[in-house]
């Protein structure tokens, strides 16, 4: 992994890092997650997701190609999360040689610059890589909500979203050319039929109701879950623009 040392404070200390390792890793979470495993490289992380059957949100993550072992991978995920993520990974181990553990990486960002990559939900969100432990950084928080995209259990929700309702398919967070994963059915019938009716979107702050997902004060935010057609505040960012541009179905 990169040294961090010259580049000031840029740990993100909410954030951990899993590794998921042994001979049938990638083809254990390929049947799994949203992303197609298989086009991870180091150079090239994906966003996804571990969804329920009816294809709602649990976990949401980036993937990373660990650069010491071609078939393990890296899962970048909320710290407090962490234990949680690996617990469901191991249910659906079974036998499969298939070893689940926390590493001592750390998550770190940067919103400009060359070093790390760019983040694959938005090349906007900055950089991002995995190192040792260092200085936590500031900024990361009210960066990503300016741009529109939400993550975590606290704004996606535990079991409660629609993957695609989380802006999954515009932060390409779902492969729609792999095979069968968890929640599969119910997202490939909602990208084919084009209809997302309700989003996660970033608003200035207000009361909170039965939309409100999560209220940030000291940055004047919240996330809300709202209908397309009323969708009245929100920021709407380019991304999203174009995605509500886009013509209903026939």
């Amino acid at each position: 992994m990169s040294e961090t040392s010259m580049l000031g404070p840029t740990m993100l200390a909410d954030r951990a890092v899993l590794r998921v390792s042994g001979a049938e890793a990638r083809a254990f979470l390929q049947g799994l997650v949203t992303q197609d495993v298989r086009s991870l490289s180091p150079q090239a992380p994906r966003w996804g997701g571990l969804l329920t059957p009816q294809g709602k949100a649990l976990f949401d993550f980036i993937l990373w190609a660990d650069p010491d072992d071609p078939q393990a991978v890296l899962i970048d995920c909320e710290a407090a999360r962490a234990e949680a993520l690996a617990q469901r990974l191991r249910l659906y181990r079974l036998r499969r040689p298939v070893e689940i553990t926390l590493t001592e990486f750390k998550v770190h960002w940067a919103r400009t610059g060359a070093h790390g990559v760019a983040d694959p939900r938005l090349l906007g969100l900055g950089r991002r890589w995995l190192g040792g432990a260092g200085v936590p950084g500031s900024g990361w928080h009210g960066h990503r909500l300016s741009l529109g995209v939400t993550e975590g259990v606290a704004e996606l929700g535990d079991g409660e979203t629609l993957w695609l309702e989380c802006n999954a398919r515009e932060l390409n967070g779902v492969s729609f050319a792999k095979g069968c994963y968890v929640g599969q059915e119910n997202t490939a019938r909602m990208h084919h039929r084009a209809k997302v009716n309700r989003r996660l979107i970033v608003a200035p702050l207000a009361e909170g109701g039965e939309r409100t997902r999560a209220r940030y004060p000291e940055l004047g935010l919240m996330v809300e879950r709202r209908a397309v057609d009323a969708l009245g505040d929100a920021l709407v960012p380019d991304w999203l623009a174009a995605a509500l541009a886009e013509p209903a179905p026939a």
